[in-house]
């Protein structure tokens, strides 16, 4: 494991709040732990409490649970963690997500009903025309202080019986941070819909 986590790598790090989400340069690697230097204060992150890190390797993107043992300002020392995976998109979280927004490409905009989302895209119904070699800058309310603002790229666009059109996508993030976030909240939301 330790030979994955690199020295001068960038490194997105989510405390068990995730509105606190953060991103750092992993700045010393030793064999029981490595040090993060944190872009912003550690706010909301505790001593001995796990937090999900991810950062980009040649393998791809490594994701393990892990908690600081000393936190200074925005520096934090973290244990090494025993277990690791790599983030495939297949093991993307797809839940339910009904919302009523809108999606804007230039001058123009669709009011869209989302039906689900996962870290990779969404799907969504809407009466208006989609095309499907164009972006679309959407934002997703997550929570009422929490938002995300990506691109929408549709990969398959159905007419629909009733009406209107099936509209099924990924989404290109402008920041990694965005996306961490979104795979942290479609878990948080999958395990608290199989707890009801």
């Amino acid at each position: 494991m330790r030979e994955l986590i690199e020295k001068d790598r960038e490194i997105t790090v989510i405390p068990a709040d995730y509105k606190c989400a953060n991103k750092g340069i992993i700045t010393d690697v030793n064999p029981k732990f490595f040090t993060v230097k944190l872009k912003n204060d550690a706010k909301g992150f505790l001593k001995h409490n796990y937090c999900e890190f991810f950062t980009t390797t040649s393998h791809g993107t490594l994701s393990f649970n892990s908690y600081p043992e000393t936190i200074e300002g925005n520096t934090i020392v973290v244990a090494t963690p025993a277990k690791h995976k790599f983030l495939q998109r297949r093991q993307f979280r797809r839940i339910k997500f009904v919302e009523n927004i809108e999606i804007k490409s230039g001058d123009s905009i669709s009011k869209i009903m989302t039906l689900d989302i996962s870290a990779g895209g969404m799907k969504f119904v809407t009466d208006d025309s989609v095309g499907i070699d164009k972006d679309y800058e959407v934002t997703l309310p997550l929570a009422e202080n929490l938002q995300i603002d990506c691109l929408f790229s549709p990969v398959r666009i159905e007419k629909r019986s009733e009406g209107g059109y099936a509209v099924s996508g990924r989404f290109l993030y402008k920041s990694n941070r965005d996306r961490m976030v979104l795979i942290q909240y479609c878990t948080k939301r999958s395990i608290e819909i199989k707890n009801k």
